[in-house]
């Protein structure tokens, strides 16, 4: 019986399609707007976590605001001990100075860093190579270039072995040892218009202070770095004062980042999803006008001995029938919509499986909540008076 109603179902829609057409069309339209939201919505949300995690989700920045006396090159050992989930923290530090090779001269950041943050941070070299501690210890005056301060010195690529001058108080000169490949930065980090060397020459020949002006905190492998974060700001607060640092992590702002984009989404989808509501309305009207005009046919099948429940079941089949074809086609049209947008923004597309979901339930509670007043209405019908309708 239900093969014989939902043959009957597309039947009636193949009959009368301009009829069909703008039953479906509400329905379309809010499929498709509550489909390409949630997906367009997952896919901005996945773009903007995959470009925060080049940064390193698992790194904590820790910044000296007030040159605090507390952070000292000593203290990376001291957070380590106590606070729990790290695994590493080096010290950095940075200022800006004029950096000449012959005639070229051009402000960049010199950042001091130790030899085991190339690896913490992941870089690759172009040339050359990075620190070892032993350039650290001794207070080596060499550098290693970003890819673009190599480009703008050094334009037929011969950095390394060659001198350059680094302007602070005084012109020092340093060796190139190495030139990065190209890296894009990170939330708190940058590498292409940077020089690097060593922390403790920093110290000595530009910065002269024996504070350190920003941690990189390596957190633990399947720790949560926002935990991990909340745990160093508690601890600092207590040691220093909340006004003395502050506390950065890439985790974090992408959890921040992804509520906002899900609290917009869903609030975009539920106004689409009252564009449903009206393709529901939309839906029993027509079933209405097509339980009018089959009256007679009604009042055929009762007298042959089709009772209430059947008459109900098929009209009511028809009524699913018909906003499960519209969910159908707004799901195909949402994803071929949401696909074209994601590749013009250049995010990745990411396929939102609650959106199918909800499109294809939500159309099946409107089809049975709308088809049944007038599949209702269809089963009370009298086969004498439905016989004799005009």
């Amino acid at each position: 019986m239900a093969w014989e109603n939902i043959k009957l179902a597309f039947k009636s829609m193949l009959t009368n399609k301009l009829r069909t057409f703008l039953s479906l069309l509400g329905i379309v339209i809010g499929v498709l707007s509550v489909v390409t939201i949630l997906t367009l919505g997952n896919s901005a949300s996945g773009s903007i976590t995959d470009a925060i995690a080049t940064g390193g989700t698992d790194l904590v920045t820790v910044y000296n605001t007030k040159n605090t006396s507390t952070f000292t090159e000593e203290f990376s050992e001291t957070l380590m001990r106590n606070v729990s989930g790290i695994v590493n923290v080096t010290p950095m530090d940075s200022q800006q100075a004029r950096v000449r090779y012959k005639d070229t001269i051009k402000n960049y950041s010199v950042n001091g860093v130790q030899s085991g943050w190339g690896d913490m941070m992941n870089i690759s070299m172009a040339q050359g190579s990075w620190f070892t501690p032993e350039d650290n210890l001794s207070r080596r005056q060499v550098v290693v270039l970003g890819s673009q301060v190599a480009e703008d010195l050094f334009p037929g690529g011969d950095a390394v072995g060659n001198y350059i001058s680094v302007f602070r108080t005084q012109s020092k000169r340093y060796l190139v040892i190495g030139v990065l490949d190209e890296k894009d930065a990170t939330l708190s980090v940058s590498f292409n218009n940077v020089v690097f060397m060593p922390y403790n020459t920093m110290k000595l020949r530009i910065s002269r202070t024996s504070t350190v002006g920003s941690y990189i905190v390596k957190v633990g492998e399947g720790i949560d770095s926002t935990t991990v974060c909340d745990n160093i700001q508690d601890y600092l607060d207590n040691l220093v004062g909340s006004d003395a640092f502050s506390v950065f992590s890439a985790s974090t702002l992408s959890s921040i980042a992804n509520d906002i984009t899900g609290t917009f989404t869903t609030f975009l989808a539920a106004i689409a999803g009252i564009s449903l509501l009206v393709g529901g309305i939309g839906i029993m009207n027509i079933m209405l006008v097509s339980v009018a005009e089959r009256t007679r046919e009604i009042g055929i099948r009762k007298a042959l001995g089709a009772s209430p429940r059947v008459i109900r079941g098929q009209f009511i089949t028809e009524a699913i029938a018909l906003t499960m074809v519209g969910g159908l086609i707004g799901i195909g049209l949402g994803t071929f919509i949401s696909k074209l947008v994601t590749n013009l923004a250049g995010w990745s597309f990411k396929v939102s499986v609650p959106a199918y979901a909800l499109s294809v339930g939500f159309s099946m509670v409107i089809g049975v909540f709308f088809g049944w007043y007038p599949a209702k209405k269809a089963a009370k019908l009298d086969p004498i008076d439905a016989l004799n309708y005009e």
